[in-house]
């Protein structure tokens, strides 16, 4: 039996970082205000089976080597209740590539410098996620600098982010105090590696931590890829979908995938899937109606 459209109430946003609403339950490894709860995602998700009608999560799968990425989807599909929905969205691999083609063959010969700083932008969306050492990594250098010869075109790959997180992080003092003990433990981390081992441990030892800090892309996806995995863990019916059409009622009045009639994160596949009830379901016996959110 469908609910109606206003029946739901529990949703999930995983790996929210500052993108949250506070009708959602958020959920993040760091709490980026008071209606984020932080929680090591490693450890899976800390609610009951069948707790939530719709799950999100955006460019979270692809920090996670791909085995971690089966658990992450498996804990997504127990919390789900039947019916409900699981909304991905990741770098769109497919398309990333397709623009790195096209920005290779307008790049060659050297001779239109717009093209080549096309094509420079494009080799780094394609690897500075999987190689950087650093918070930001190359591309926010170049995404920082006042002269961008194209900076159209990285704002039509990058979207919001070019300007930032779009929600205002808000902060409490157990927040302050524990982001300050944090940062002294780190430092006598350090200090205690720079002993043992020297300049040459310390720099490992920071790199080490920030490869495993979650920044660091350690897949990628694209539509046939991540449907395949998301029929292994048990959803059924993936399918595409644009940042402002989803199952999940009024979604795009949550501003998660689209902030002002703008999408956040152009470069991105968004696929959506349903959980299953014991018996097999098709999408009519969604809990959700079939008509898209759409804008």
């Amino acid at each position: 039996m469908l609910r109606s459209e206003n029946s739901y109430r529990k949703l999930l946003n995983v790996g929210c970082g500052h993108c949250y609403h506070p009708d959602w339950t958020n959920i993040d490894l760091v709490a980026c205000g008071p209606d984020v709860r932080r929680h090591d995602l490693r450890r899976g998700l800390p609610y009951e089976d069948g707790s939530f009608d719709a799950v999100y999560h955006s460019h979270v799968l692809e920090h996670l080597a791909p085995e971690d990425a089966v658990s992450m989807l498996g804990q997504c599909h127990r919390v789900l209740r039947a019916g409900g929905v699981l909304r991905v969205v990741v770098p769109d691999l497919e398309e990333i590539a397709r623009q790195y083609l096209e920005a290779l063959e307008s790049a060659v010969g050297d001779e239109d410098p717009l093209a080549v700083a096309n094509h420079q932008w494009m080799t780094l969306e394609l690897l500075d996620q999987m190689t950087r050492q650093r918070r930001g990594g190359r591309m926010g250098m170049v995404m920082r600098q006042a002269e961008l010869p194209n900076r159209q075109f990285i704002r039509q790959r990058m979207g919001a982010e070019m300007d930032g997180p779009t929600v205002k992080r808000r902060s409490t003092f157990a927040m302050r105090l524990g982001g300050a003990l944090r940062g002294v433990r780190q430092q006598l981390s350090l200090a205690a590696v720079l002993l043992l081992e020297g300049a040459e441990g310390r720099a490992a030892y920071r790199e080490g931590r920030f490869r495993n800090s979650g920044e660091i892309h350690r897949w990628m996806y694209d539509r046939v890829s991540l449907a395949r995995l998301l029929r292994e863990v048990g959803f059924i019916e993936p399918m595409v979908r644009r940042a402002d059409e989803s199952r999940i009622p009024d979604f795009d009045s949550f501003r998660l995938d689209r902030v002002d009639g703008f999408v956040r994160k152009p470069d991105s596949l968004y696929v959506e899937a349903i959980k299953p009830s014991a018996r097999r379901m098709s999408e009519s016996d969604s809990i959700f109606p079939t008509s898209s959110s759409a804008a």
